[in-house]
């Protein structure tokens, strides 16, 4: 009898942390090694899919026994050296309503349960928050567009140093650690049990935003606006990566997502806030020369070497090359023009996107650094912020 109620009371307990999933411990949502199965849900869509996904396993599964288990019960069973012989008969309208109707009634059963969660899955109203995420070559761009957090905007790099990952014939000279590939500089953070609207574009080629354990993965296609919802119902951190392959730096665009509780969230709203207003820089402010040539190169290094490389030489046949380019040695307007719009000159398969979503600082610096770098000797060879500002409000 004591064992029993110590049973019922642990089940209760269980009972109890299932119902409220926000107060358990947080969790890990990334891929495992050796999983079977797919990522623990963390959000109603993602269980309707689970269970789905099980279901529709069943459904296949007892179709396959039946039908296998016919099959070779009329082959074993009915085989010529039993002395058995073929049917004469060549149709059987039994048989042929049978095959029609079975299978229909199947399918029906399979898509009524679908067709409710895919319906569900496109209903993004009544969002507590929105949240836009840009797909670029190669890292994610975020701004917050509305509810707490509107305003906050930055760019989310791959965090895995080079140093693990290698290159072509290069094996790497660090240890792997346990998030390799799926940790980024910038992550995500949303409160728990609030729904998340994310509105997708892109801005080269077409990307995709996915969370396993959000049930969530959508196309982000240059000059269209998609979206998708989720509503994490469990606090903790869960990863997931670009879905589509978008170029050669394809396996390196995680996506880090941090549900945390309503406190949390706006404390960490306040601290981006307060961030984002120690670094905007007075565009009236005239920078040095070498002010301007130290923080390009930091940006250099975060958005541009990927693609023009640490020489500035570029990907022949794919990206275009700053050491020696004209637009980098020629007028300096066009090549703010270049940064703030964008540029497809048909010479290369993927065109150069545009990066307003750097502050003007940002931009001069760079544009300096690089006119200053390699072999460029450009004559106009500093832009200041107020250049910028002045170009983007053209």
């Amino acid at each position: 009898m004591t064992y029993a109620k110590r049973l019922q009371a642990l089940m209760f307990g269980l009972a109890i942390s299932a119902s409220i999933p926000a107060l358990a411990a947080p969790v890990e949502g990334r891929p495992v090694e050796y999983q079977l199965n797919l990522q623990m849900p963390v959000t109603k869509i993602a269980t309707e899919i689970n269970d789905l996904h099980t279901w529709m396993m069943i459904v296949c599964m007892v179709i396959f026994v039946a039908v296998f288990g016919v099959m070779f019960y009329s082959v074993f069973k009915h085989r010529r050296s039993l002395g058995h012989k073929p049917a004469t008969f060549h149709e059987s309208t039994a048989v042929e309503i049978a095959w029609t109707v079975v299978p229909f009634l199947i399918v029906i059963v399979m898509a009524l349960p679908a067709t409710k969660t895919v319906v569900a899955m496109k209903d993004t109203s009544n969002a507590d928050i929105t949240i836009k995420a840009t797909g670029m070559q190669w890292k994610w761009g975020y701004d917050y567009l509305k509810g707490e957090g509107e305003g906050i905007s930055f760019l989310s790099n791959l965090k895995t140093p080079r140093s693990q990952v290698g290159s072509p014939g290069v094996a790497p000279t660090e240890a792997r650690g346990v998030n390799y590939l799926m940790e980024v500089d910038n992550e995500i953070y949303v409160p728990v049990n609030k729904k998340i609207r994310i509105v997708l574009t892109a801005n080269d080629v077409i990307h995709a935003w996915m969370i396993p354990a959000f049930g969530v993965k959508q196309d982000a296609i240059p000059g269209f606006v998609r979206d998708t919802w989720f509503k994490a119902e469990q606090i903790g951190t869960y990863r997931g990566q670009c879905a589509e392959l978008c170029g050669k730096e394809h396996a390196f665009m995680p996506i880090v997502v941090n549900v945390v509780s309503d406190a949390d969230y706006t404390k960490w709203v306040d601290g981006e806030k307060k961030k984002m207003a120690a670094l905007a820089d007075d565009p009236s402010k005239v920078w040095t020369i070498d002010e301007l040539k130290v923080k390009g190169e930091k940006v250099y290094a975060t958005n541009c070497v990927v693609c023009h490389q640490a020489n500035g030489k570029g990907v022949p046949g794919a990206f275009a090359a700053l050491d020696g380019s004209p637009v980098v040695n020629g007028p300096k307007a066009a090549q703010i023009h270049t940064l703030l719009n964008g540029q497809k000159s048909g010479k290369f398969p993927t065109e150069m996107p545009a990066w307003k979503q750097l502050s003007d600082s940002d931009i001069a610096a760079v544009i300096t650094f690089t006119r200053n770098n390699w072999s460029n000797k450009a004559t106009e060879n500093i832009v200041q912020p107020a250049e910028v500002l002045a170009a983007r409000n053209k």
